[in-house]
């Protein structure tokens, strides 16, 4: 990983700040508190967002309510951009974040972009959710805070660098067999559970299997049984049938006779009504041989008929002239009428337009009046005429009507003169079917004595039925008992194979489940008899070599800084031990340029020790070390020349307000703060 460029915005003391880094040793200078730190602080940032416990307020420039921070680097042969915002509301979070791979841009969440960067740093996946340590190590860690470690507790220490190394893995590994063990220790105890009923289930299952082939024995009688009670079942079941059709047959014959009862009845009726038919026909006969018929009077009466019609048209043509007459006469007056009206009031002829004389009005009115005086006379006479007319038609009309009737009452006789051959007729054909009809009771009388001669016979099967009925149903009584006592012991049978079946998986999973229980203690005294005791040994023999290698790079480093009157080592919990002329000395007793060697000694031995050990990061060409030389000797400075030229990295970025150091460097750049805001020098 090489940084080409940060850019700033409101980022602590920093309003709109971009810095340009080069590959090779570049030194940030400047007084103490001019915003050096807090480009490192930026760079980590830009990378991790705010880490576990950090506030953006120690971020975002105070009075600001946003800010950001964008980082341009490569990684390999790939260009990486990435972009975080701060945000103020209530509280200051993180707003906006993005990340461009070779001009291809994503947004992405705060926790997606941590993600993404470490995969792309290739850090484990652990450290997702936790303070970069792994960065804070390789790459830059603030002097303080490993003088802090070194300062720490031991057992503190020990877990930081076991973490670091990615060492406590294999105390997880421990735990974690532990855990294992555990449970199969509790799955032991279960599946012992599960099998402790093996021995009695063996035993139970050769008692049912020879329990149930007892039963299959008792089952082949029963079946037997059966077959000889559904036999005699069967025998008395057709003995039944024979003679329920001998009953059968006396009920039809029953109903035979019952039928023909009903035909005699019939017929018996029909001679009957025959009878007192013939009676009222003869009766009918005597009435008509007693009456005399009259062909002529017909012609007469209806001669007599037609005289009459003409007659009543003659008087319905006077009656019409005469309505003639009186209607002529009623328009005479009304015209009368008004001609009286018109000349009473006319003063002037409408003709010659000369006046009318009083007494030509006169005249011509009483005329009018005249007129309309004789035309009501004779229209009262014409009255009294159609009056007289009315009552002679009528009176012919009632004449008319007593002849019709007449003539129609001689008809009437004339046919029923003319029907009487046909009802002697009938009279003779219903005595020869009366005959037909008294021979044919006798033959279905005859027909039936003989019916109830075979029903006597057949009776007797009644109390023979009822008695085989009897037998039939104790007999289907002692099937169905054998049928449920079959189909009763069936059933058992069936449960006590369900239970064997039951019984052989059962069996089968005991014994399945004996071998997995074999399997679980033999895994059990390997994972707590062979892996753990290995696990143990390999962590114990790579904390050793790490110890060693740490050790030893650290008293490289250490005696480079320091002069060779000093030894130093690490004990088993990595606290440095510190002798001089065989006497161990207390880290508090040294002298300020002392413990900042021993904390820079350690500190790049640590960096070397987890390149080593994680060769695939991508941070392994960075390094940041953040005033290193604070409280060094003009001596102890120039020996920091040759500690950074033995620092095999590709990219070294160091703080510091030493002058000195500008020397030892590839580029230098100046900061300056001025009325609390932060620049870069130009030259």
């Amino acid at each position: 990983m090489i940084i080409n460029k940060i850019s700033l915005r409101n980022i602590r003391s920093y309003v709109d700040e971009e810095i340009e880094l080069s590959k090779g040793s570049t030194l940030l200078s400047g007084d103490i508190g001019c915003g050096k730190t807090s480009i490192l602080m930026s760079i980590e940032f830009a990378l991790f967002g705010l880490q576990p416990g950090q506030r953006g307020n120690s971020l975002l420039r105070n009075g600001t309510t946003e800010g950001g921070v964008t980082i341009d680097f490569n990684l390999g042969e790939k260009r990486v951009i990435i972009e975080r915002n701060l945000k103020k509301a209530k509280t200051i979070s993180q707003d906006y974040c993005s990340i461009t791979i070779d001009g291809e841009k994503k947004d992405l969440s705060v926790t997606e972009l941590k993600s993404k960067v470490l995969d792309l740093l290739n850090y484990p996946k652990e450290f997702a959710k936790k303070q970069n340590l792994l960065y804070k190590f390789t790459v830059y860690t603030p002097q303080e805070e490993m003088k802090q470690i070194i300062l720490q507790d031991p057992e503190t220490r020990i877990n930081t660098l076991r973490h670091v190394f990615g060492i406590d893995k294999y105390k997880r590994i421990l735990e974690n067999s532990s855990i294992v063990a555990s449970k199969i220790r509790e799955e032991k105890r279960m599946k012992e559970g599960m099998t402790a009923n093996l021995d009695n289930d063996k035993l139970s299952l050769v008692s049912k299997e020879e329990e149930f082939e007892m039963k299959r024995t008792s089952q082949a009688d029963l079946e037997n049984d059966l077959i000889k009670k559904s036999k005699i079942k069967e025998t008395l079941a057709q003995d039944k049938e024979e003679i329920l059709k001998k009953i059968d047959e006396k009920n039809k014959l029953q109903q035979e006779i019952e039928k023909t009862k009903l035909v005699i009845n019939n017929k018996e009726e029909i001679i009957s009504n025959n009878k007192n038919l013939l009676l009222t026909l003869d009766n009918q006969l005597k009435e008509l041989e007693s009456m005399q018929f009259d062909e002529d009077k017909i012609i007469r009466l209806e001669s007599f008929i037609e005289l009459k019609k003409q007659e009543k048209e003659k008087l319905s043509q006077e009656n019409i002239e005469i309505n003639s007459q009186v209607s002529s006469l009623k328009i005479k007056c009304q015209e009368n009428k008004k001609l009286e009206e018109k000349i009473s009031n006319l003063e002037v002829c409408p003709t010659c337009l000369q006046e009318v004389d009083a007494v030509y009005r006169a005249n011509v009115l009483n005329q009018a009046h005249s007129d309309n005086s004789a035309n009501n006379k004779k229209i009262e006479i014409l009255e009294e005429e159609k009056g007289k007319i009315a009552e002679k038609v009528s009176l012919i009309s009632s004449e008319i009507n007593l002849k019709e009737k007449e003539i129609t009452d001689l008809k009437i006789l004339k046919m029923k003169l003319e029907d009487l051959s046909e009802k002697r007729n009938r009279i003779k054909g219903i005595l020869d079917s009366n005959l037909v009809l008294e021979k044919d009771i006798a033959l279905l009388k005859n027909h039936n004595e003989n019916l109830n001669q075979s029903i006597f016979e057949l009776k007797r099967y009644d109390g023979v039925f009822e008695a085989k009925k009897i037998e039939f149903d104790t007999a289907s009584r002692n099937e169905r008992m054998a049928e449920i006592k079959l189909a009763e012991l069936k059933k058992e049978l069936e449960v006590f194979l369900r239970h064997i079946e039951e019984l052989k998986v059962r069996i089968v999973q005991a014994e399945e489940l004996k071998k997995k229980l074999n399997y679980l203690s033999e895994l059990e005294g390997w994972i707590t008899n062979n892996f753990s005791p290995v696990i143990s040994f390999i962590e114990k023999n790579v904390m050793i070599r790490l110890k060693s290698e740490f050790s030893h790079l650290f008293s490289e480093w250490f005696s480079i800084l320091v002069s060779d009157t000093f030894n130093v080592s690490l004990d088993d919990k990595f606290t440095p031990l510190i002798e001089q002329q065989d006497y161990e000395i207390d880290y508090a007793y040294l002298s300020g340029g002392e413990r900042t060697a021993i904390a820079l000694a350690y500190r790049l031995a640590l960096n070397q020790v987890i390149n080593s050990l994680m060769s695939k990061i991508k941070t392994r060409e960075l390094v940041i070390l953040d005033e290193p030389t604070d409280g060094f000797s003009d001596q102890q400075l120039d020996k920091m020349r040759e500690i950074l030229d033995q620092l095999e990295v590709k990219q070294l970025i160091i703080v510091s307000h030493e002058q000195k150091i500008e020397g030892f460097v590839e580029k230098v750049m100046k900061f300056r703060k001025l009325n609390g805001m932060s620049a870069q020098e130009s030259f």
